[in-house]
């Protein structure tokens, strides 16, 4: 018998409107899982803060965007270890928890994309199926000890996105994890293999822009750089540690114009200085063709395959991210595309995530929603 469609609530990140940048990768994996799941026919409904708009190439498809009202929620990006739970008076992390809840009585499943310490705590509480994709490694302890928390209650509630972000973790069962995925069609694949040297990804310490920076400069060569620029003095700092005319800033561009301008680039230079959960913008050069020069770490070392689709290089080694991009030739951009394509596409991604849910609920006794 052929599985009907699940009826889906999804709860977008409450650090800011969809749209807005400020969600950082959550916002891309969003876009991509709600036209992936669209597609395959289920029906879905989409809370996120006041604001919003539905994501490029879902306009035509059957999806209810909800809007809530409410103060952004504080990101536990940068987070100390000890760090306490913080919610905004009038927070709009409740409150689209409280409209999540109301909807899920008509719903297969709720769906959170928030990586916050409330979503989870309720997880157990609730009669609605919860389910976490989780978006980020063990931050602050807090966080840690409240996936763990659900872990212990019911793992099959929780996704990853690689498993070196899921290691950061102490789950009781091998992790459940689906990657993530790219609307295909919107990155032209680019054979030419010229260009200058590109990096992308929040201006912030933690992404380690200087070490891409410093290579650049060893090599006389530029350095465009695309991303939100999240803290000012730490981008001026870098800039001013290399020559004048290395960093060439190109600002947070839609997918449409990033890909245009990342896809004249002969390599990405991607050097992360903690635990990235997944890498989107390590996809999304391949998507178009572009090699990938990795510090081996976290989500891009699991991403890039050494020698078919970029090169790894030890982490925090700059020398060595320096003498790789003479080599990045080697690497054909045919199999960067054909990588992404077998691997990431909005398909793949939605099917494992369906997949997951499905399980899920199965596991709980909810048959109804396999048949």
């Amino acid at each position: 018998m052929t599985d009907r469609s699940l009826r889906l609530v999804l709860v977008s990140t409450p650090i800011g409107w969809v749209g807005s940048g400020a969600g950082g990768g959550v916002e891309l994996t969003l876009s991509s899982l709600v036209q992936g799941l669209a597609q395959q026919g289920h029906q879905l409904t989409l809370i996120a803060p006041r604001g919003s708009s539905l994501p490029k190439g879902c306009s035509t498809l059957s999806i209810k965007l909800v809007e809530v009202a409410g103060a952004d929620q504080p990101s536990w990006q940068h987070a100390d270890e000890d760090a306490p739970v913080l919610i905004p008076p009038m927070g709009v992390l409740p409150a689209m928890l409280e409209e999540a809840l109301r909807l899920s009585a008509e719903a297969d499943a709720v769906l959170n994309f928030g990586y916050d310490w409330l979503p989870m705590w309720i997880t157990p509480w609730v009669p609605a199926p919860m389910f976490h994709l989780i978006s980020m490694g063990a931050v602050s302890m807090v966080m840690k000890r409240a996936i763990e928390s659900v872990s212990r209650w019911n793992q099959g509630r929780l996704a990853f996105h690689t498993l070196r972000q899921a290691s950061d973790f102490d789950l009781l069962q091998p992790a459940r994890v689906v990657g993530n995925g790219f609307d295909l069609s919107q990155y032209i694949f680019r054979e030419e293999s010229g260009g200058p040297l590109g990096w992308a990804g929040r201006i912030a310490p933690e992404k380690g822009l200087e070490d891409a920076a410093a290579a650049a400069a060893a090599l006389g060569d530029r350095l465009l750089v695309w991303g939100l620029r999240e803290d000012d003095a730490y981008a001026n700092a870098v800039e001013a540690a290399v020559p004048a005319g290395t960093i060439e800033w190109r600002g947070f561009l839609s997918t449409s114009d990033l890909q245009k301008e990342l896809g004249d680039c002969r390599a990405l230079l991607n050097t992360p200085k903690w635990n990235e959960a997944y890498g989107n913008v390590v996809v999304e050069a391949m998507a178009c063709g572009v090699p990938v020069i990795a510090y081996d770490r976290g989500g891009p070392g699991e991403l890039v395959r050494s020698g078919e689709n970029g090169l790894l290089v030890s982490p925090d080694d700059v020398s060595e991210l320096t003498a790789a991009v003479s080599r990045c030739e080697t690497i054909q951009r045919r199999a960067c595309r054909d990588w992404v394509e077998r691997h990431a596409s909005c398909a793949v991604f939605s099917q494992r995530v369906e997949t997951w849910i499905r399980e899920g609920l199965a596991a709980d006794g909810n048959i109804t929603a396999m048949h």
